[in-house]
């Protein structure tokens, strides 16, 4: 379904051999030992899990510095909270799993206790930041999930996704709280274009989960498949069903898994455990006093969030957080009714003032954006450029840091698509490079500047930076290629300075031999 990129912790392989599990010789069936467990120092952890999810490198510090964090506290006085995990046994880990109100089954095994210990010993923080986040979207999670008639401890998924992020971007292109790819979005009903994104819509994208849930279930009627599929793409467990001779558990089939998703179940049930017994492992959560009671009304105009925001009085950001899905924040209703979620005491304000809202700095903040009409294009563009009406071809020049995918999330296409579009072989593009893409507007044409002075095309959001190690490299290869550059060039002008040096000395040997032959 989409792709999670994964970074390697240790130079061990994901599973040490000698103590996690047992290979009968005769049928040759992998299967997890059960029995007394050592106690592994926190280095062996990481070393034994060997790849832990993207979101478990986020830097906490950095989340508290978000809007929403500045409505986070710690209100539970019978919580006690220190540095230090408290020391649990095996015995007590299995009681707790087995005690649990859950339908997905709670195994117990040593990469799931070494998953846990991730979380209650190196992300402590991760931990009560995701609790306070939990405040906000799990109730809306619970009300989804269960229309659905499905798990209601499914919600834990989002947080090894997204840490509850509904604006997080991974590296290979996946965005939202439930982090889909692009094509997979568009597939389960999300409305993606250079405006809207749904996928950032936690309700939305709640949605187009559950569907996938759903239909993941009818294909394998077992929820650890369900989610080893929404990991890695449900013929990816098919295959190792295959590889692993029909047999269709979980566990029986871990080894012939990709390395990503075979640590993605652990994962899945340590955060479980961890957000039903942080206390006991002396981690008290963060609460948050922001409130998530919203009322939506339905906008028929071309409209900025900034013009709501400030005729209604109403906190720009807290307008962002209830409606990440307009990315560049502008809602295209004059196209077709678009949702707006606003906090309720906002709401008879809205219909009251909306003439007033759509008239104030109009010109200002829509100058940019002007409605268009739209032809097909022509047939001999049909192979390679979008089919759907509303395109329009614009000029990106690629920033520091960014690659195809981020591109491509901004403007609501594929990183095939741009390839294709650009010639291009991989996903790299050095900074400064124009590209051509073709994009859905979502019923908006990009002309001129913003009132800040920025293009009208460029985004608004800003997505997952590239890791600093990719950044370093492209300096590095660029600085290299200007080297190698400015060494051809040197080593051609002094092949060119000799060339005329040595025309010289012939020209001149000629001139003196004529002159003694006269």
């Amino acid at each position: 379904m989409k792709k999670l990129f994964f970074t390697v912790l240790g130079a061990a392989s994901l599973i040490a051999p000698s103590t996690l599990f047992a290979q009968d010789d005769d049928d040759h069936n992998t299967q997890i030992i059960g029995e007394d467990y050592s106690i592994l120092s926190t280095d062996s952890t990481y070393e034994d899990v060997g790849l832990i999810p993207e979101v478990l490198d986020e830097n906490v510090r950095a989340l508290l510095q978000s809007w929403h964090a500045k409505y986070f506290s710690q209100s539970d006085p019978y919580c006690i909270d220190h540095d230090e995990n408290a020391p649990v046994s095996d015995d007590v880990y299995r009681d707790r799993l087995s005690r649990m109100a859950t339908i997905i089954p709670m195994d117990y095994n040593p990469i799931v206790r070494n998953c846990i210990s991730i979380y209650a010993d190196r992300r402590r923080e991760l931990v009560r930041y995701v609790m306070a986040m939990a405040d906000l979207y799990f109730p809306l999670f619970e009300q989804v999930l269960d229309q659905y008639d499905l798990p209601l401890e499914l919600k834990y998924l989002a947080i090894i996704e997204s840490n509850l992020n509904p604006r997080a971007y991974s590296r290979a292109g996946a965005a939202g709280i439930w982090q889909f790819m692009l094509p997979t979005g568009k597939l389960f009903g999300l409305e993606i274009n250079s405006l809207i994104d749904q996928r950032l819509d936690p309700i939305a994208s709640t949605h187009a989960a559950c569907k996938y849930f759903k239909q993941m279930y009818a294909t394998f009627g077992d929820w650890y498949l369900v989610l080893a599929s929404y990991n890695c793409g449900p013929g990816n467990v098919n295959k190792a069903i295959r590889r692993a001779g029909g047999r269709t558990s979980f566990w029986e089939i871990y080894p012939y898994l990709p390395r990503e998703t075979r640590s993605y179940v652990p994962f899945f049930i340590a955060a479980t455990y961890i957000m039903t017994y942080h206390c006991e492992h002396n981690i008290c959560p963060m609460r948050t006093s922001l409130s998530v009671a919203t009322d939506t009304v339905m906008v028929d105009r071309l409209m900025h969030l900034r013009q709501v925001a400030d005729v209604l009085n109403v906190d720009i950001e807290m307008l962002r957080t209830f409606n990440p899905q307009y990315k560049r924040e502008i809602i295209p209703g004059h196209i077709k009714p678009c949702v707006l979620k606003l906090p309720v005491a906002a709401t008879y304000a809205y219909i009251d003032k909306k003439d007033t809202i759509s008239a104030y700095r109009a010109d200002e903040l829509l100058a940019a954006y002007l409605p268009k009409r739209y032809t097909e294009p022509s047939s001999d563009d049909q192979e390679d450029k979008p089919s759907e009406p509303k395109t329009e071809m614009i000029r990106y020049t690629v920033k520091s840091g960014e690659n195809l995918y981020t591109i491509a999330n901004k403007y609501g296409v594929t990183a095939q698509n741009i390839r294709k579009w650009n010639n291009l072989r991989t996903n790299r593009v050095p900074r400064g490079k124009r590209l051509t893409i073709y994009v859905d507007t979502g019923g908006v044409t990009y002309d001129g500047k913003r009132a800040d002075g920025s293009e009208a095309g460029e985004n608004t959001y800003t997505a997952r930076p590239a890791s600093r190690r990719t950044a370093m490299s492209t300096r590095a290869r660029t600085a290299a290629a200007r080297k190698a550059a400015a060494r051809k060039k040197a080593t051609a002008q002094k092949k060119s300075k000799k060339g005329a040096t040595t025309k010289k000395g012939a020209a001149g040997k000629k001139t003196t031999k004529a002159r003694k032959r006269r």
